[in-house]
């Protein structure tokens, strides 16, 4: 699950083959799915302000004959020391084409009850490891040169099962998803070694037939870019961590952006069906 680039907590949105998919995910076998995680405030430093975090997030990972479709839905209420509690909820839906070639995106978001921001649009690549064209129709018309290696959301997910595959310990890629109206970030992974599933004697939902394939614990640093591409900082926006399976399902998360951490537990999980093409 890549997720968005947007700042602290609005970045635990977004954030998983055929014969045209792209040759690094063609051995890949991505099960649908649909998940339920909770969120809670894992730990805060005292200059944050911030004394407690809950809320829950859903996940919605389908597949149609030609692409990928994600639903994303969560809520968070941050508590705070010395002010009032803010409630934050968004939802995001994009489509993502098998050949790593086309994506849409739409996300609305809320701020104690009102309306924050809505981002709609689509972009496309030129070919694979070519440049492209993100559009954005709201906040407002825009139009964005992606450069050549830029990959989406998806994409980058089946990159980085394949980097884990084959045993490689690092993986950086530009990846565009559309959060923000900002070209694409750069994104950093450091992959630890395989992990073993907890059997299915293990408690709900560990035991769900969905987790029990092998698995990698994965930190990504996050780096925003300029409309260039090229990055603008030494250090991340902030960094997630995680444990990603090989079929695509992301067991946990942790989202670190340094005064204080929220964690993402999975508490239902349930496979979806695949489309009959």
């Amino acid at each position: 699950m890549t997720m968005a680039r947007r700042g602290a907590p609005t970045a635990l949105l977004a954030a998983f083959f055929v014969t045209a998919a792209p040759a690094w995910a063609a051995n890949i076998a991505v099960d649908p799915h649909e998940a339920l995680y909770d969120l809670t405030l894992d730990s805060a430093r005292s200059a944050s302000g911030i004394v407690g975090a809950n809320g829950a997030m859903f996940y919605k990972w389908g597949e149609t004959c030609d692409g990928w479709t994600l639903e994303q839905r969560f809520r968070l209420r941050i508590s705070y020391a010395e002010q009032d509690a803010t409630d934050i909820s968004s939802t995001v839906v994009t489509y993502e084409s098998k050949d790593g070639l086309r994506y849409r995106f739409n996300e609305r978001r809320m701020r104690n009850g009102e309306l924050d921001s809505e981002i709609h649009g689509e972009a496309h690549l030129n070919g694979l490891g070519k440049g492209g064209v993100a559009e954005f129709t709201k906040p407002e018309a825009t139009t964005l040169p992606l450069k050549p290696g830029v990959i989406f959301p998806t994409a980058h997910t089946l990159a980085l099962i394949a980097a884990a595959e084959a045993h490689q310990q690092f993986l950086s890629r530009y990846v565009f998803d559309g959060s923000a109206v900002e070209n694409a970030g750069q994104v950093s992974a450091f992959i630890g070694d395989a992990l073993a599933p907890a059997g299915d004697k293990a408690p709900k939902p560990l035991n769900d037939p969905l987790l029990q394939h092998r698995s990698w614990p994965i930190r990504l640093a996050f780096f925003p870019a300029s409309d260039s591409g090229a990055a603008d900082q030494s250090e991340p926006d902030y960094e997630l961590s995680m444990r990603l399976l090989e079929n695509g399902v992301t067991q946990d998360m942790k989202l670190d952006y340094g005064d204080y951490v929220i964690g993402a537990t999975l508490s239902d999980i349930k496979k979806l069906p695949r489309p009959a093409c």
